[in-house]
């Protein structure tokens, strides 16, 4: 099975709950499931700032595994993660791979590689 997380909660959802639970799953190869995409909603965009273990651990993971990681891009320009505006905007200080997109470039990216389950933490 595929699956897409969407980090939307407040708090340290992607620190906690990616950071300590689902990356050293993905890490150690025994998750479950083939974890096709990634997307980051406010606060939790943080993790993927260039220099965040956690942040530069996912990015290669990521890239080691085809994940997709994408931050919303008006949360990441509110949060100095992002130049430019809604809808076209490119990562800037964060780990290596990481786009930023709305929905639409969500779904565009994904479309090769769907997943069979979306999950919001």
């Amino acid at each position: 099975m595929k699956v897409a997380y969407v980090f939307a909660t407040s708090g340290h959802t992607a620190s906690y709950k990616l950071g300590k639970m689902i990356l050293p799953q993905l890490e150690a190869g025994d998750h479950g499931v083939e974890v096709v995409g990634m997307f980051f909603f406010d606060d939790n965009n943080y993790i993927l700032r260039a220099g965040d273990p956690t942040g530069e651990r996912l990015a290669q993971v990521a890239a080691d595994q085809n994940i997709l990681l994408m931050m919303c891009d008006q949360c990441a320009i509110e949060r100095g993660l992002a130049e430019g505006g809604p809808r076209n905007a490119t990562p800037t200080g964060t780990v290596a791979g990481v786009q930023v997109g709305c929905f639409p470039e969500l779904y565009a990216a994904l479309s090769g590689n769907m997943p069979d389950q979306v999950i919001t933490l």
